[in-house]
């Protein structure tokens, strides 16, 4: 596969579950959003922006360490979920964009990208690290998350990390690897 996953994709997941990687229940992920907070809970954000926020179960967890926070979704179904779970979050606002080809405008502190990179052609990829680059603020951080188990996607999650890695240009602060994935914290000086 070398094309980036498209809106109909998701939208036929969604209509088959409303969370169709058990977000809100699963172990793995419970486990793994610990790990995500651990690399960034040190500091407060001015401005954060989560690529790929599905139905807003990290994105309650990150909101409040941000004075402004924007989740994007490639399709709306999930969308209405991660309003819901985040309307007692005034910072907290959603955006249907469909990444690069949508990116918004604005200058983040923080970046996350928690297992949406390997949905992206190589292309989109690198595309999507400069404008991830661009739009980081000086001392920001870019977080990305991957599964690292076998993917039917146009990428694998190390392919996908290592890939963004290169694209961005940006140093690797920390990372680490847990049960089935990897964390990259990258940090713009």
């Amino acid at each position: 596969m070398t094309a980036s996953r498209d809106a109909a994709h998701f939208e036929r997941l969604y209509a088959a579950d409303p969370d169709p990687w058990k977000f809100a229940t699963s172990a793995y992920e419970q486990a793994k959003y610990a790990a995500t907070l651990a690399m960034i809970a040190d500091r407060h954000y001015g401005t954060a922006l989560e690529v790929g926020c599905s139905i807003g179960v990290l994105s309650r967890q990150i909101a409040p360490l941000c004075d402004a926070f924007l989740g994007l979704d490639i399709t709306e179904t999930p969308l209405v979920a991660a309003r819901a779970r985040c309307a007692d979050i005034p910072q907290a606002r959603f955006a249907r964009l469909a990444v690069p080809a949508e990116w918004p405008e604005g200058s983040f502190d923080l970046i996350l990208f928690s297992e949406v990179l390997y949905f992206l052609s190589d292309t989109d990829l690198h595309q999507t690290a400069a404008l991830a680059r661009t739009s980081l603020a000086p001392g920001g951080h870019i977080l990305l998350v991957n599964w690292t188990g076998k993917l039917d996607d146009p990428q694998q999650g190390d392919d996908a990390a290592g890939g963004f890695i290169a694209a961005s240009g940006l140093a690797v602060a920390r990372q680490e690897r847990g049960e089935g994935y990897r964390i990259d914290l990258l940090s713009r000086p």
